[in-house]
């Protein structure tokens, strides 16, 4: 059974920075993309970023400069280093896992979903 789990959430003043990671229990992990998600309150879930198994990357507009996406093939988890962080990154982070190439910012894409960590940015 595939298992995602993401760490490292927590709490961080504005301006500070905060790294939440994804362990996935994927044989073939390497030929994944594998993208984070957000929810926060009262919202839909959206786009955050994303690695395809080339090593391309796609950012969300409100995070392109601020946050950078990476991954560990010989560890099976990928990282979201986030920097700048302001109070409206407060949400709930989901960790992805997908074979898609295309479409990535889309939900229906990935077939493998973490719990979510919280990352809440205080003012």
């Amino acid at each position: 059974q595939v298992q995602v789990v993401e760490s490292g959430g927590g709490l961080v003043q504005a301006g500070g920075s905060l790294r939440v990671s994804c362990a996935a229990s994927l044989g073939t992990f390497s030929s994944y993309t594998m993208g984070w998600f957000r929810q926060a309150p009262g919202k839909e879930r959206e786009f955050v970023a994303a690695i395809r198994w080339t090593g391309g990357t796609s950012y969300a507009d409100s995070v392109k400069g601020r946050f950078t996406i990476s991954r560990d093939n010989a560890k099976n988890t990928v990282n979201l280093q986030m920097n700048s962080l302001k109070p409206e990154d407060t949400a709930v982070y989901y960790c992805a896992a997908g074979r898609t190439m295309s479409q990535v910012t889309t939900m229906a894409r990935y077939d493998y979903w973490g719990q979510g960590t919280q990352v809440t940015v205080s003012s």
